[in-house]
């Protein structure tokens, strides 16, 4: 599998293009904004992108949809609890300063459970609320890709409307955390880890 990562955007959030060896076929991960650049990282990688996914709303991670929607023809998809927040994203980006086009709606919903596939490659769709309602992390063969649920050394903000502390650390300890200890995490912000460093070091949820 290729994975591409770029931090997009004024908040820098990773965007991830994960793409099939054999098909050239391709999923981007959170396009929330710079989609000249992810476009560019595509067509670099000899990549078609055939479905966009946000792990959650938020506009750092959902503020391309439109434009690569446009570019591209990909199917997008979120979770089901994401799409009131993703109605609005415009004016969620106003009270940040920022101007983002409406994004289109979602062409599939996602509860958690289901399969994502593109290629060879099928991503499980993880339902970890916590960050917001609808979060999802997506995980395949000893990788997996959390938004803004957890963080290298930290995790993921809950004062934001829809955001719920205990939710969040449930959802890291029991869907994330059981995963594998040698499982490559791949954030929404900053630096990749581990299932184990975090169960060691995270002092948010340090199980160890």
């Amino acid at each position: 599998m290729i994975i591409k990562a770029l931090a997009v955007g004024p908040f820098m959030a990773n965007c991830y293009i994960l793409g099939c060896e054999s098909s050239h076929e391709a999923a981007v991960i959170d396009p929330g904004g710079d989609t000249d650049r992810i476009l560019l990282a595509l067509a670099e990688s000899k990549l078609k992108a055939t479905t966009l996914i946000n792990t959650h709303a938020h506009v750092d991670h959902a503020g391309g949809n439109a434009k690569m929607k446009a570019a591209t023809g990909a199917q997008l998809l979120l979770h089901a609890l994401e799409v009131p927040l993703l109605e609005h994203i415009s004016a969620s980006a106003a009270m940040w300063g920022l101007s983002v086009e409406a994004s289109p709606p979602p062409d599939r919903t996602v509860a958690g459970g289901e399969t994502v596939s593109f290629g060879t490659i099928s991503l499980q769709v993880i339902h970890t609320p916590g960050h917001s309602p609808g979060g999802i992390s997506l995980y395949t063969d000893g990788y997996v890709f959390v938004g803004d649920t957890l963080f290298a050394g930290s995790i993921g903000r809950t004062d934001l409307p829809g955001g719920n502390y205990n939710t969040l650390i449930s959802s890291i300890q029991n869907r994330l955390f059981t995963l594998g200890d040698n499982v490559r995490v791949f954030t929404g912000h900053g630096p990749e880890t581990t299932i184990e460093h975090e169960k060691r070091f995270n002092p948010f949820v340090n199980m160890l």
